[in-house]
């Protein structure tokens, strides 16, 4: 009789049964394994038969038959060793087999019967809980991870050994115990606003961003302060909730990125080089990957030397940052991967990028043009707020007096997001900069004096419909910052002040 014993395996950051079919017949000695597995589950049968010998369990000698069931989709990962391990066990009868039942059992064997880490384990216990099972029995380095899910066993173990002693209901194997505040430590930045002298205009724009999550693009020449200011961005964004930690931390769960931390409690900063593909940037590969934009989920992606990425890769970008998630299509499968991130981006005045450092040698708008043509329009009309960043000037080089911190700008942005929280309660979205054309029109009104304003931006700046839209938004983020239920003319001519390099495209 086969022995049946639930595992997992991944389509994009999502887990789905597998139902491992363990079989010993009668027949020439051999060991298959089918149920479209790919060479890391081939290998298991190796590991397998070297782990059961050293931890002193004899081997089968019989016909051995695995099903990874359902057997029309694709298996891989290391993660199957242990419970087909079980599996052969129970035909033994080491222990029995209806404690299989409870359990859903994930983890790699090492050759002296040591469960060594894996990934996908957090959604692999999101799903365990979903399906009603009592427990997830996964390898100790992996158990922090799992625990975030609640309500249900986790036993983190060290080895086979171990696994078949508390499936005989060893007293002194127990469930990990961890509290929410002990996976969820405080996290307490290197970096700070307060390290950036002068760059006031630039700053006030970051802090407009945070508000809204809205993106932006910082130009201006180098040493200038660009990658400063991008860098302390993620330092005045508010606290992630539970929710997002969660989708953050599977996202890196299953690219093997958690590093033993088991949980990423700060906002993502991702910074790319420029040399990056698109499958690199998006996400891809044979097998769908996610990418970096999906590595910043509720964080941000830093792009410095925009114009020197290629253009295919910048244009593949237009989608994920308009719809906040990233669709990978294959020939027998498409993955969906969240990316609901701020895109920050930097770049130079022009092609000489010294150019500007002073007031005698600035770009012209012909060198400004031609150099900003890298990047495409629908591109830009997605990016909501433009800063110049000019030359520090030597007084703020020198001043010994010290800016605003992180944590009284976080304050202020917290209370804007607060006010963006309760007026777009229910719609499912959650900040200024996803508001569709719906809610714009419902939470973006103005005034004649304010229309009068939106009317020369369109005719005299040719301003986009897109840009008009985004100009709105983040009018609706600044008045909320200044605790303003209206929209006025003043909220729409900063607005207007943070599209002023459209006049260059």
């Amino acid at each position: 009789m086969p022995f049946k014993i639930a595992s997992a395996s991944l389509v994009g950051i999502d887990a789905y049964l597998v139902e491992v079919e363990v079989d010993l017949s009668l027949g020439i000695p051999g060991f298959v394994i089918v149920g479209l597995p790919d060479a890391s589950v081939r290998e298991s049968k190796e590991r397998v038969k070297a782990a059961l010998k050293n931890c002193g369990y004899k081997f089968p000698s019989r016909k051995v038959t695995i099903n990874l069931a359902p057997a029309d989709r694709r298996k891989e990962g290391s993660a199957f060793d242990l419970p087909i391990s079980l599996g052969l066990l129970s035909h033994l009868e080491v222990f029995p087999y209806e404690r299989l039942k409870d359990f859903l059992f994930l983890g790699e064997l090492a050759l002296d019967g040591r469960l060594k880490p894996g990934k996908g384990i957090l959604p692999s216990a999101v799903l365990a809980k979903k399906k009603g099972f009592k427990g997830i029995v996964i390898p100790k380095e992996n158990e922090k991870e799992a625990a975030l899910v609640q309500d249900i066993d986790i036993y983190g173990m060290e080895n086979i050994v171990q696994v078949s002693q508390m499936l005989n209901g060893a007293q002194d194997i127990t469930p990990s115990r961890y509290t929410l505040e002990s996976l969820l430590p405080q996290y307490s930045y290197d970096v700070d606003f307060q390290e950036i002298r002068g760059q006031q205009h630039a700053k006030r724009a970051l802090e407009v961003a945070a508000a809204g999550a809205h993106n932006v693009l910082l130009i201006g020449p180098p040493g200038a302060g660009k990658t400063m200011l991008a860098r302390r961005l993620s330092t005045i964004l508010p606290a992630m909730t539970f929710d997002e930690i969660i989708e953050v931390t599977q996202v890196y769960s299953v690219l093997g990125l958690l590093g033993g931390r088991g949980v990423i409690g700060e906002r993502p900063f991702r910074a790319p080089h420029h040399t990056a593909s698109d499958a690199g940037l998006i996400g891809g590969g044979v097998i769908p990957r996610p990418g970096e934009v999906s590595l910043a989920h509720h964080g941000v992606l830093f792009l410095d030397e925009l114009p020197e990425f290629k253009r295919a890769v910048l244009e593949d970008l237009r989608q994920p940052v308009e719809e906040r998630k990233v669709t990978i299509s294959r020939a027998y499968r498409a993955v969906t991967f969240p990316c609901s991130f701020m895109l920050v981006a930097a770049m130079n005045p022009c092609d000489d990028a010294f150019r500007g450092l002073s007031s005698d040698f600035n770009c012209t708008d012909s060198q400004r043009s031609r150099y900003y043509s890298k990047i495409s329009g629908p591109l830009l009309d997605r990016i909501d707020i433009h800063v110049e960043v000019p030359k520090v000037e030597f007084k703020d080089i020198i001043s010994r007096d010290e800016g605003e911190s992180s944590a009284e700008i976080r304050k202020r942005v917290a209370k804007a997001r607060e006010r963006q929280l309760e007026r777009l309660k229910g719609k499912k979205i959650y900040c200024n900069a996803q508001m569709e054309t719906k809610e714009v029109k419902k939470y973006c009104q103005v005034d004649n004096e304010a229309k009068a304003l939106l009317e020369m931006a369109v005719n005299r700046l040719g301003f986009s419909a897109r840009a008009y839209t985004r100009v709105l938004k983040v009018a609706r983020t600044i008045a909320d910052l200044a605790g303003e239920d209206n929209i006025t003319a003043v909220h729409v001519s900063e607005g207007i002040q943070y599209r002023a390099l459209d006049k260059y495209f």
